[in-house]
Order: C-alpha cells, then structure tokens, then sequence
C-alpha cells in the first residue's frame, strides 16, 4: 500500500540545501507564496520507494529557532506547527559540514521538538580541505538521529539518503533524549503549559510560551498562557540567553568528541586568497563594475536574439491569423488584442531567463553576496542595503524581473523601497524611445573626434535614472513606516564552479512565475487597451469612415494611402484618441500635442509601442514601416496648429525626460501587485512616478 508523507527542509543559508531540493525533486516543482508573506514556497514531488512518496517542502534558510526576518517566522511556524497549510511528517536537516559548530546549533533545536529528523552532511569535501575530520558515526550516536553525507552538486548519497528516510518513517524515529533539559530553564512554566497544550515537547512549550502572540491559537488559550507567564515571573529574553549558553555547552563537548579540526596556522584557502582580490577597497569596485557591466550587457546581447525570434514568430502567427479571418471586429480583437498581449508577455521571457540564470551562476560561485557586501555601504545610505544593488542593475535590463529579484531582501522595508525605485533605472524598452528622440532633436556632432554628442545625451538618460532613484528611495524612506530593524548579517561562501542544472531550474521557475501571474494582469490590460483604441463614439467613428469611403471612390489609385489616413483620422476619433485630446491642456505646458498624448497612452501597454503609435498617427506608408529615417522625417516635420514644429530641442528634450521617469509599463504594475500582495504600492508608484516626470518635463521645456 502507498504512502505519502509532507517532508520539510531546513538548515542554515548557504548549508546546501537549495541544491539538495533541486537534486531531489528535479523540474518536479512548484513555487509559489507562503499566505500573507511574499516569501518564497517551493514545493517539489520526489518518490522515496516503491511504497513511499513524499512531498518536499523547502523552508527558508535560517540560523536558529528565534526568528527576526519575514522568511525566518515562515520557517519557525512550520516548524512550530502553527501553518495550517503545511504541516510535516518529518525533517530533513541539511547542515554544512566545514562549518558543524555553527549549523548545530539549530539541529539541536529541531531535535528537542520530537520531530522525526535526519540529518544530512554536505560540503564534507570542503570539511576535508580545511583539514576538518567528522566521525559521522560518533555524531549520530551523540545527537541520537540518523546522520548521513551527501554532496548535491556530484549527484552522490541520494540513495542511502532515500533508505535512511524510509527506515525513519517506518519506525517513526525520534530522538529518546533530549539534546538538553529544556525543563531547567523554566520547570515551573513548561509544566503548566502541557496541561494547556497536552501532548507537546517541553521545548515547544518554551516556545509557546516566548512567541504564542505570534500563533494562531484560540483567544482562551492565549490568555491562559499569559497569565502562566505573568504568575511565574516568565523573562524570555533571559530563558532564551540561557538556552543558547547551554546548547553552547554542549555542543562544544560533541565538537571535542566527534570532530577533528584543522591547525589553526593551516594554509589560507583559494576562497580567502581570491578575497582578497575580489573584496580590495579598490580593486574590488573596479571588478564589481566590470561584473555588472557584462551581466548588463549579456541580457542584452544574448537575449535580442530569442526575442527577435519571438516577434518574428508571433508576425507570422498574426500575419497568417488575420489572412484567414474575416474582418470583423472579433477577428480584431484576436490579432491586435489576445495577440499583441501574448506577444507583450512571451518577448519578455527570454530577459527574464536569461537574467535569472546569470545571477543565479553568480549566486553559485559566491560572488553575489561579494557584491552585496561591496555596495552595502553606498545603498544603506539612501535606505536600502547591500542586496539592493541587483534588482537595481537588474533594472537596465527589464524592471519586470528585477522587481522579482527583490524578494532576496528579508528587510521588508527595503525590500519595498527596492520595489518603489528600481522602474526608474532605464530598461531596454526604453530604448526606442530614446533612440529616435535623440536622433530628431540633438545634432550628430563629435567631440574630440570620438565622443558622440547624441551618445553623451544617452548616457546622461542612464544616469539620471540611476541617481533619481536613490534620491527618491532616500525620501521615501521617512514615509513608509515599517518599522522592523535591519540586519545586514551576510555569511561569505565559499567560491565554486557553478551548476548549469540549478541555473537551468531557475531559469524556468522564474519564467512560468512570470507567465502565469503577471501574464495574467497583461492581458487583461492589453485587451483593454485595444478596445480603447480600436472603438469610439459611433457617430465619430461612423462619420470618419463614410468619409473616407467617399475618397476611396474618387480616388481609388491611392487607396492604400487613404486607409493609413483612415486608421490615423479612427485613432484621433476612438475613445484613447478622445482620452489624448483631454489630456492635452495636461501635457501642453510640457510642449507635447494630442497625438503625442495618445502615444502616452498607448505605451502604457510597453514603452517601445511609442514608436508604433507614431508611426501610425504620422501615416507613414507600407514601404517606409521599417524605415525610421522616413519615420524621423515625418516626425520633424510635423507642426502645431499655429505653423510651429512639434519636436523642438525643448519638446524632444521634455519627452525624454518624461519617459526616464514616467512608469509606463503595465508588466512592471503587474508584477509589483503580485509581490507587494496589494494594488496600493502600484497605485502609489504610477502616481508619484508619474508627477515626477511631469515636473520635471515641465522644467526641462521651461529652460529650454
């Protein structure tokens, strides 16, 4: 008969675990959130026997049993068995053998709460090179569960681990002694609280008794339990100092009897050696750049390739869709609706992979939390820490994945303010936008003979994200009140040779995330916006036809001009053309006509449409679709009703400056609801983002 048991893993950050999850379960995974907390929930199905099934339930890497992060809190309740969503049968403790005194710790914790456990030795490899020697037999009989070695990343040591859980499950193993007497710290209090809560460890009860605040336990309850703690002079804070010194005390004697360490004179390793170099007070920040430069290049270069396949394929697709479909309005919404969002959603897969994966071989090698130490400095500064400086970079590339990265950030007010800025850097869709401005408004001149003026101003844009985004985070700092301390504690691992399996797993992690969460909202959105740009007010849009019907007649050799005049002239009538036109007295002052207005709107879906959009309002022909000098042209000449050019140096100026800073992007809206959990730090974002570039357009077309 089949049996199925819920499996959960825990251990230290950098212990190994995320690799053994991987290698256990393979692609047989599902992420998603822990309720109410934006950490993430990573669950995955591997088969222990024949008989015996499991699910794996990844935890949140932390060092003890006395949580003070979002991701922490998520691990002790599961623990505690205070999440009525995951309750486990058993524990997989993964420890890191090179670094034992520190990791049993919380093994011994785990232990005292009568939970079956095995425990799992990796890095013994690396134990070996530090001259560390672990008698794992000696080990298991001290610490009374089962103990065996594996390494993760070599694919070794699932087998016997697989046995060792079933023989565990089976006999339903638990410790028969305590790692230490619980009952001495507080005798009197634990007793009173297992007559409450019958059938409890005299360690859980401790706990109760320190966090039950924190548990959902029923008002009765709670109340009996304070009064234990207040009738007995109950000092957690001194409980748990005590608990800690004996755990300590202990643990040193099972180091002396088990475990033989290395001369402390011995050979510095490659890992410091190579510090040196890469953490040098100056050298450091220079390789730093040169990391970030490549990681920010690479997204670019490597993925316009897949995302020019993916537009390419979805041309076709839309091509041949709209030959075999009659024209109708429903054939419309199909091709330039459920279409052009799905396209909106499948062109951004390929960064957000591609992005993941770097960093997640960056992760592997251990450099990424170098660079989180490099830049703690700067970013802590301005409200944000170390691990900031990521999604930040992250952001040059797409502000849609980069937002996702920020959920390594325990801080919840950092994590949020890293959330709030990181739209402002530059993204790639920005790009078009830029490109063509600058080629309308700024003079191709050469300074020094190499320094491009058009490339300076680019670069300017780059840098003017970058710097308002710390000023905004330093400001918006002193208005989200969050109160929850930060602890920038960060553990430098080892330097190794990444894992392309992990990076691969990842890669596809973040991209269903992407497609099916956000994906959501996005078409949503972009279906909405098709139908504010292909319907207006019928007598509008009914006069604008029966006029163009009529030219058609008289002049039917120019045809295919007068159906472009027709699709811009329906554009100026539909319900975004009218929304255009009433923004107008709003955009005005920043030197931006109508059409300019509708192209707004309509970028909101993704900001290269811009280019699209007017493409479409200045009726450039079938043959000049792909010719952005005849676009540029066009552009340049257009004028204002009073004869003077749209696009002058303070109007081209204005408008870049206006996309530098507007939010404009629906996906990155859609993804900050989905990790904020709340529409309020979106609506909060477009707002304060969007009065940002208005202002300064405003004084950008007021100077110039």
């Amino acid at each position: 008969m089949s049996q199925h048991i819920n499996i959960a893993l825990v251990g230290n950050p950098n212990s190994g675990k995320s690799s053994l999850f991987n290698l256990l379960t393979g692609l047989n995974q599902k992420v998603g959130n822990f309720p109410g907390v934006t950490v993430d929930k990573k669950t995955g199905q591997f088969r222990i026997s024949e008989t015996l099934t499991s699910t794996l339930i990844d935890l949140p890497g932390t060092y003890s049993l006395y949580p003070k992060r979002a991701d922490e809190w998520v691990a002790y309740k599961v623990l505690l068995q205070q999440d009525k969503d995951i309750v486990p049968d058993m524990v997989l403790l993964v420890a890191d053998a090179s670094n034992l005194k520190r990791n049993l710790l919380f093994c011994s914790q785990i232990i005292d709460l009568k939970i079956p456990v095995v425990m799992v030795l990796t890095m013994m490899d690396l134990a070996h090179q530090k001259g560390t020697q672990i008698d794992i037999n000696g080990l298991e009989r001290e610490l009374g569960v089962p103990v065996i070695a594996a390494n993760p990343r070599k694919n070794k040591g699932v087998a016997p681990l697989k046995k060792i859980i079933e023989q565990t499950v089976a006999a339903q193993f638990i410790s028969p002694r305590p790692f230490i007497d619980t009952n001495e710290l507080a005798e009197q209090s634990i007793a009173e609280v297992k007559e409450l809560v019958p059938k409890i460890s005299d360690y859980k009860a401790l706990h109760f008794l320190i966090n039950h605040e924190h548990f959902s336990l029923p008002p009765a309850l709670q109340h009996d339990i304070e009064s234990v703690e207040v009738k007995n002079n109950f000092n957690p804070t001194k409980t748990q100092a005590e608990e800690i010194m004996s755990r300590y005390s202990r643990i040193k004697h099972i180091m002396q009897t088990t475990v033989v360490e290395a001369d402390p004179l011995r050979k510095a390793l490659l890992t410091e050696k190579l510090d040196t170099v890469f953490l040098h007070r100056k050298w450091g920040y220079v390789i730093l750049l040169g990391v970030l430069f490549l990681l920010f290049q690479s997204v670019f270069w490597i993925a316009q390739y897949p995302m020019d396949g993916i537009e390419w394929a979805f041309g076709k697709i839309t091509g041949f869709v709209s030959g075999i479909l009659p024209d109708t309005w429903w054939a419309d919404l199909i091709v330039n609706g459920a279409l052009a969002g799905l396209s909106g959603i499948f062109v951004f897969i390929p960064q957000i992979m591609i992005l993941f994966g770097l960093i997640t071989l960056l992760e592997d090698t251990g450099y990424m939390a170098r660079i989180s130490f490099l830049t703690d400095k700067l970013m802590r500064k301005v409200g944000l820490n170390g691990k900031s400086v990521m999604p930040m970079i992250s952001g040059f590339a797409c502000a849609v994945p980069a937002v996702m990265t920020a959920r390594n950030i325990e801080n919840r007010k950092e994590r949020l303010l890293t959330i709030m800025v990181t739209p402002l850097m530059s993204c790639s869709a920005r790009l078009p936008v830029y490109t063509i401005l600058i080629s309308l408004v700024i003079p191709s001149e050469l300074y020094f003979g190499v320094l491009s003026l058009q490339g300076l101003v680019m670069m300017g844009l780059y840098l003017l994200g970058t710097v308002m985004a710390l000023v905004v985070s330093y400001v918006m700092k002193f208005f989200i009140n969050i109160k929850e301390k930060s602890f920038f504690i960060l553990e430098l691992p080892v330097y190794r040779s990444p894992r392309w399996k992990n990076a691969v797993t990842t890669m596809i992690e973040k991209a269903k995330i992407f497609v099916f969460d956000a994906g959501k909202v996005i078409m949503v959105i972009s279906l909405l916006l098709w139908a504010l740009s292909s319907f207006g007010p019928p007598q509008k849009m009914d006069a604008v036809k029966a006029k163009y019907d009529l030219l058609k007649k008289q002049d039917p050799a120019n045809e295919a001009i007068l159906d472009k005049q027709q699709q811009s002239e329906q554009l100026e009538n539909s319900f975004a053309g009218i929304a255009g036109k009433a923004i107008e007295p709003a955009i005005r002052p920043l030197g931006f006509d109508w059409k300019i207005g509708i192209a707004l709107i309509t970028s909101f879906a993704a900001r290269e449409v811009f280019v699209g959009t007017m493409a479409t309002l200045y009726s450039v022909g079938e043959d000049a679709d792909n010719n952005s000098s005849t676009l540029r042209q066009k552009m340049a000449a257009a004028v204002m009703p009073d004869g003077s050019k749209v696009y002058t140096l303070a109007t081209g100026l204005s408008l870049m400056i206006f996309y530098v800073f507007a939010m404009q992007c629906m996906s990155t809206l859609a993804v900050v609801k989905r990790e904020t959990r709340s529409w309020k730090w979106p609506i909060i974002q477009l707002i304060y983002m969007t009065c940002l570039a208005w202002l300064s357009s405003w004084l950008v077309y007021s100077i110039f």
